[in-house]
């Protein structure tokens, strides 16, 4: 038997979860569902076949309106079911350039 390899809690959900898989470009999506979840990633069975989709990076869409997502990457693959961990938000990014000559004033 394999070993346990995720981090933290999980939610199983026992009929699974509608939600969507989505390409970054925008160029594919399909129906899964979220069969249980943590902070770092999911398990999900996707309906349809992924064969020849672009899934190192993907979004998972929580809601019926795209408000409600993760950027993700593919962690592993097993027939219709696959793994993704959940990509964290640029840690790094710069903050936010003032334009030269402006000055901050503390109150």
């Amino acid at each position: 038997m394999a070993a346990e390899r995720r981090v933290g809690d999980r939610v199983v959900f026992e009929r699974g979860f509608a939600a969507h898989l989505m390409g970054i470009d925008g160029t594919w999506r399909r129906n899964c569902l979220v069969e249980d979840i943590s902070e770092t990633g999911a398990k999900l069975t996707v309906e349809g076949s992924v064969e020849g989709l672009n899934l190192k990076e993907f979004f998972l869409l929580l809601s019926s309106t795209g408000l409600a997502y993760r950027r993700c990457e593919l962690a592993w693959v097993n027939g219709e079911q696959i793994g993704a961990g959940f990509l964290k938000p640029d840690a790094k990014k710069k903050p936010a350039r003032r334009p030269s000559g402006s000055q901050v004033v503390e109150i």
